[in-house]
């Protein structure tokens, strides 16, 4: 089965598979299409755009997001907390961790504390697609396992940089790895460091572009 995922910018994709249309975190970028599933990762405004969730969301549109977020979106989203799972339409997604302990808004208060937000692993027929949210390289993302495709930030700032988001990658080892969240970092810089030490596949898109998972 082919797994179409196009960035749309920022920490923004869209995902088609199995017949159906996923985005998640939708910001940045343009929305045509109705979503059958919505992932939102926190409830920062880059992150969740309440005008954009409304523009996608159809009468069966499944929306799931982590507990803190869920006020903000309108109609009934599913909860999930770090380390839940949940299925919709055969699309198994599982809540993992996503924070900063290294990145503080203020002495010991992060941009990101644990519990606030949510990364997602979504497992379709046989792929595992890992979109990181924001958060630094944490100890969790040593445990996940047999991952097709990583987004992971590394712009720096209030996520990963790309030293960092390089090592995360090859601590994840997946197939192929896309960085996102960039800001105006040099993408050539991660991609240097994860294709010197490894042999995982990296894929740089512009916005708008496309990555087709065979």
């Amino acid at each position: 089965m082919s797994i179409v995922v196009k960035w749309l910018g920022h920490a923004s994709f869209q995902i088609k598979a199995d017949g159906k249309n996923i985005y998640i975190d939708p910001y940045e970028g343009e929305y045509k299409e109705k979503a059958d599933l919505v992932l939102v990762t926190h409830s920062h405004y880059d992150h969740c755009d309440v005008s954009k969730i409304k523009k996608i969301v159809k009468e069966d549109t499944v929306i799931v997001c982590p507990p803190e977020c869920a006020s903000k979106i309108k109609g009934n989203p599913k909860v999930v907390k770090s380390e839940e799972k949940t299925e919709v339409n055969n699309i198994i997604v599982e809540a993992v961790h996503a924070y900063n302990y290294k990145r503080f808004r203020s002495p010991g208060n992060p941009f990101h504390p644990k519990g606030f937000g949510n990364g997602y692993v979504i497992t379709v027929d046989d792929k595992r697609i890992y979109h990181a949210g924001d958060t630094d390289f944490v100890p969790e993302m040593k445990n996940l396992k047999n991952i097709s495709l990583a987004l992971l930030p590394s712009g720096g700032t209030y996520t990963m940089d790309n030293p960092e988001a390089a090592e995360a990658a090859l601590a994840i080892k997946p197939e192929a790895v896309i960085p996102m969240h960039r800001w105006d970092t040099n993408p050539e810089t991660f991609k240097k460091k994860v294709e010197e030490a490894s042999d995982i596949k990296v894929v740089l898109l512009k916005p708008g572009e496309e990555y087709e998972m065979k």
